[in-house]
């Protein structure tokens, strides 16, 4: 019998595909519990000031059960610090709950929460809630507050220092032969998945079960224990199903406690549902921000110097930034570099994760200026690029884990076309200018901040069951880990079922910065492989057993079968071998720890290529067609991948063109809050895509070799559009989206 294929790295279907096709598959608003009462938010209608009064009997008369605000909301009992989710810790999105005074940070602040029996009631009474302030001018954008600007010690939660160098930057700029001096401008950007937040919490006497919609049912776990002032072990979470995330639920926005908090206040079970227009005000954005590059070289056009400094806006509690800088200052082992994040306070709420948090803004720079150095050689922005790419981390001197970036640079550029390039501004379809562009990606790999476990049981029937405290927010978790299971447990993939999405099983940290893959995936192997060595045990120990007396090393499981490596013919079923000792199941809880090997530094790369047409009198952009080739470590599921890809790609087709929320001086609301004012890509805007994987070995990441891909596929995307409009039109554009008013 010869062994089946191996499953990792199959384009399988989706396990769960049937259910969300058919309506099965129940996200955290459809969940049924009885007799719940609807909670709906009443957020402020100034940006900033104090909150002077309230008046809520109109919406008691219209049907409000109950409604809650400085004046009757029990304060939380403690204020976690921020925390990135993924390390695995409380994860609040800021360090601000609501409610707890009367000042007033930002517009849409909650000021009240509704409860009534219905949905629909507590719509039509949060209505009726009329609020006084005494009103401040509102901060909302950078040119108000650059006189404001500060350096702190640090951003990201602390986690990564504001200022940063290596090398002598300005002696590098003093003796360049070709120096590039531009400044980036990138609107604020909101998450808007297809599911608005949503949280419901029921109690059973001190312990309480909250349905939410996270990326990190733990992170909801912890933040809600320490804000309620209880155990950890009272706290059960649950999603099902999560219709998107893209990083607004990955932090833990106060809406998560407020349902279990009012909850046992009421005494009966509470959803909390934001709408579309809070979702703006309620689960953090990506922050408006200017980037300042300056990129040198030597006469051969290597980079020998690069000054990236950025400022941005924050919240008034904390000092919060996307890490833009990290990996432009890695991606070309350029000697002498010099980074800085400054920030101004403004009447906002704390920026957070938005996907490619920090590099999808950060390269686009750097990309760019890189197409312009390229102009001022004269040379080929492709070859430029290969020219300097180094094969080590510049900060540490360590090689890539993997590397793969010239792979997918030639690669991409060869299914693109790229030699048949014309010059800047010659190549014409009618009356469209058409240009073609390039930019590449890199990602760090990071890795959590504790173990990640899994729970694996076989059952004396044969069957598999997998359990992972992780959850199915669109990536293909369950498919991909039960391709995973398979392989290392030697199962068929009809005999398992991989269950997820509560705190009741073994703890994975929150599924953000493209960690999902590798940590799940890791935790997963380790305990299949530990359950088939557990049955390998019982079998050699068996005397009834064909495999009495082996070595362990000398059986192998396949397709739901031991069998003798050296003879095939020589097999136990799995099932048999549980029947004949007794046993109606195994079971193990299977770990991972981070690696701490020193010697590498660990990073993913790719690269996109973009074709646009660009109408020079209407100045209509159009992307025609998108190349990418990506080196993600290993796949465990192509179809999965290249969906996570095509959804990044186009992700970064709206972050050249369409996306960006602006802000309203008068009062600090945003003026498009809404599906229908920001912009985003329809079909009718998506282009044709051509998507490539290459697969690079990596030894040092975690068991199989996992770096994940959700965040890389949207890096390059935007800056090799943004390239393509200036081969088009011969102009450098450096605000971010590009409008029609910028090319007519």
């Amino acid at each position: 019998m010869s062994a089946p294929a191996k499953l990792v790295g199959q384009g399988l279907d989706r396990v769960d595909g049937h259910a969300k096709v058919t309506g099965a598959a129940r996200f955290t608003a459809e969940i049924p519990m009885p007799n719940a009462a609807y909670g709906v938010l009443v957020g402020a209608e100034i940006g900033s000031g104090t909150l002077t009064s309230i008046e809520t009997a109109a919406a008691l008369r219209a049907g409000a059960v109950a409604v809650y605000t400085h004046e009757n909301l029990p304060k939380v009992a403690a204020q976690p610090p921020l925390v990135p989710s993924g390390f695995g810790q409380a994860a609040p999105g800021q360090t601000f709950f609501p409610m707890q005074d009367t000042t007033i940070h930002y517009f849409g602040q909650p000021i009240a929460v509704v409860i009534a029996d219905t949905f629909e009631v507590a719509q039509h009474a949060a209505s009726l809630i009329e609020a006084t302030y005494q009103a401040q001018p509102a901060l909302v954008r950078l040119d108000d507050g650059r006189d404001q600007a500060f350096v702190p010690d640090a951003i990201f939660a602390g986690f990564v220092p504001a200022t940063q160098s290596r090398g002598d930057f300005a002696t590098a700029a003093a003796q360049a032969a070709h120096t590039v001096d531009a400044t980036f401008h990138f609107a604020a950007n909101h998450h808007n998945p297809i599911e608005c937040s949503v949280t419901a919490a029921m109690w059973d006497g001190d312990s309480v079960t909250v349905y939410d919609a996270t990326q990190g049912i733990v992170a909801s776990q912890l933040t809600i224990a320490a804000h309620l002032g209880i155990s950890p072990s009272k706290v059960r979470v649950i999603a099902d199903y999560v219709g998107g995330g893209f990083g607004a639920k990955a932090m833990i926005w106060p809406h998560v406690t407020l349902a279990p908090m009012l909850a046992r206040e009421l005494g009966r079970p509470l959803r909390v549902i934001l709408n579309r227009e809070q979702m703006f005000y309620g689960t953090g954005l990506r922050e408006e921000q200017e980037q300042r590059v300056t990129l040198v070289c030597d006469a051969d056009g290597r980079f020998t110097g690069l000054r990236h400094h950025k400022l941005s806006m924050t919240s008034h509690f904390d000092n919060w930034a996307e890490p833009s800088l990290e990996v432009a200052s890695k991606a070309y082992g350029i000697p002498h570099w010099e980074g800085q994040y400054r920030l101004i306070k403004g009447n906002t709420m704390t920026p957070t994760f938005m996907r490619g948090p920090g590099e999808a803004s950060g390269m686009v720079a750097l990309e760019c200026a890189i197409d312009e150095l390229a102009g001022e050689l004269g040379a080929d922005p492709v070859e430029l690029r290969l020219r300097n790419h180094a094969a080590v981390d510049p900060e540490s001197g360590n090689p890539w884990s993997s590397d793969g970036y010239a792979d997918c640079l030639q690669l991409a550029a060869e299914r693109f076309g790229w030699a048949d390039r014309q010059p800047i501004g010659k190549h014409v379809d009618g009356n469209w200018l058409i240009g073609w562009g390039v930019g590449t990606a890199g990602y760090p790999h990071y890795d959590p901040g504790q173990p990640q476990r899994a729970h694996a049981r076989l059952r004396a029937d044969g069957s598999l069951v997998v359990q992972a405290g992780t959850q199915e927010f669109g990536t293909g978790v369950a498919t991909a880990m039960s391709q995973v299971a398979c392989d290392a447990m030697g199962m068929p993939f009809d005999r398992i079922r991989f269950e997820i999405g509560s705190t009741d099983y073994p703890n994975i940290a929150a599924t953000v910065g493209s960690m999902g893959a590798g940590m799940v995936s890791a935790a997963v192997h380790n305990a299949c492989a530990d359950l088939l060595a557990q049955l390998v045990s019982i079998a050699v120990d068996d005397a009834n057993s064909p495999l009495h007396g082996r070595k362990p090393a000398e059986i192998e499981g396949v397709a739901g079968q031991l069998r003798l490596v050296a003879d095939p013919s020589k097999v136990d079923s799995y099932s048999d071998v549980l029947t004949r000792n007794h046993l109606t199941d195994i079971e193990t809880i299977g770990s991972w720890t981070p690696s701490a090997e020193a010697g590498f530094a660990k990073m993913s790369f790719g690269a996109q290529f973009a074709e646009v047409a660009v109408d020079p009198e209407l100045g209509l952009v159009r992307v025609r067609r998108m190349v990418g080739a990506y080196a993600p470590g290993r796949v465990l599921n192509t179809k999965l991948a290249r969906s996570q890809v095509l959804g990044g790609m186009n992700w970064g087709l709206s972050q050249a063109l369409m996306e960006g929320t602006l802000p309203d001086t008068r009062d600090g609301r945003w003026a498009n809050p809404s599906l229908l004012e920001y912009l985003l890509p329809v079909n009718a805007d998506a282009p044709e895509v051509d998507i490539s994987f290459v697969e690079v070995p990596d030894s040092v990441v975690n068991p199989l070799g996992v770096k994940g891909i959700g965040e890389l596929g949207m890096i390059g995307a935007a800056a090799a559009i943004i390239n393509a409009v200036h081969h088009a039109t011969g102009r450098h554009l450096r605000d971010i989206p590009l409008r029609i008013e910028h090319l007519i």
